[in-house]
């Protein structure tokens, strides 16, 4: 067994997620403590300023310097730490074109810290045609596996989805002898989740988000902008798929002429629409969806959830997983993973043509 550590840094754009898990790529033998560290208002707003650009624009460079100064500052603190996982930050996501870009060098994060990280999970992936998002998904099947071993869930197919900026859902079956195998995992993203109601809030309240959902609790949707909203082609095509976080610009400019509160509930319920939307392509729905990331922590985005999908909707943690630091724990178990090379994706996870073992491993000596 490896004691790694997983870092993760979404979206949302809000902070590093760090977080120990002991395994030896295939089983979780245990979770260990956890992190997190906040960007500041000029740290989000250089990330922000970056998005949508290429590692040729303007402000790559210094976000990408930012992001393993951020992670770094995190990571010594979990001295136990054998391996790092490092995902670094999406700034632009492609894959049918310019492919996928997260800016953040793991190498020099390796020579940092003195140790070995594992770092640009996606890229081989889209390398070989797949999507390159979600890759949270065979973690979850692993985190399904291990809740049920503790009598936490039923063995059946289980649904994980994930509220980041953008939304992915996984569908796992247990019965799967392993996360590669033809079937145990179905994965895709859903649409926006959380980032178009951070970016209303920043817009207009100079706020990071909607603390706990209470400014959407006090307005109405308007259902036509949600209809028009599901006319967009990524609703109608078959899983698995991907989307880059600013892939519905319209959004924002449907919602311009509402009060901050009905603008707030409008691009919510946008989000729960489009996971029902996804789920509705499935050949068997799940009777269980477990949400994790932080839109579980939004009570108007839950409500919506429970109000738009046939299935019963519960945070993570009833299944004895922290939430909070899925993803980060994700890149810890894949970073294992890579080690040993074992898959990290597959056809029904990103649509690469067969299984990928995705991510390069940079050493304190570049040995």
């Amino acid at each position: 067994m490896i004691r790694a550590l997983g870092m993760m840094s979404g979206t949302s754009l809000d902070g590093v997620d760090a977080a120990m898990i002991e395994t030896d790529g295939r089983r979780i033998a245990g979770f260990g403590r956890s992190a997190w560290r906040a960007y500041s208002g000029n740290e989000s707003g250089l990330l922000h300023a970056a998005l949508g650009q290429w590692r040729d624009g303007p402000d790559v460079a210094e976000a990408a310097a930012l992001s393993v100064a951020a992670h770094a500052a995190l990571a010594e603190g979990f001295p136990e730490a054998e391996l790092v996982g490092y995902h670094g930050q999406t700034l632009a996501h492609d894959p049918g074109g310019r492919g996928t870009h997260q800016a953040g060098d793991g190498a020099a994060l390796a020579r940092r810290l003195g140790r070995p990280v594992v770092w640009d999970f996606r890229a081989e992936d889209v390398r070989q045609g797949g999507e390159g998002a979600p890759l949270a998904p065979f973690f979850h099947w692993a985190c399904a596996e291990w809740a049920m071993a503790q009598g936490l869930l039923p063995r059946a197919p289980v649904a994980f989805l994930n509220l980041g900026g953008v939304g992915n859902l996984t569908v796992v079956d247990p019965a799967a002898a392993a996360p590669e195998a033809p079937g145990a995992c179905i994965a895709f993203d859903t649409g926006p989740a959380n980032a178009p109601v951070n970016d209303l809030m920043r817009a207009r309240l100079g706020l990071a988000r909607d603390e706990g959902g209470r400014l959407a609790l006090q307005g109405r949707p308007d259902e036509a902008v949600i209809a028009r909203f599901l006319r967009h082609p990524h609703f109608a095509r078959p899983a698995p798929k991907s989307l880059d976080r600013d892939a519905f610009p319209a959004l924002a400019a449907e919602v311009s002429g509402l009060s901050d509160a009905d603008a707030a509930a409008t691009l919510t319920h946008a989000a729960a629409a489009a996971v029902a939307a996804g789920l509705a392509l499935l050949d068997r729905a799940p009777e269980q969806v477990l949400v994790c990331g932080g839109g579980r922590h939004n009570a108007a985005m839950m409500a919506a959830l429970a109000a738009r999908l046939q299935a019963r909707v519960a945070p993570v943690e009833a299944a004895g997983l922290d939430g909070d630091m899925l993803e980060a724990q994700a890149f810890g178990w894949l970073a294992v993973r890579v080690l040993r090379g074992l898959p990290t994706s597959g056809p029904g996870t990103t649509g690469a043509p067969g299984p990928v073992c995705g991510g390069r491993i940079s050493h304190p000596r570049g040995r």
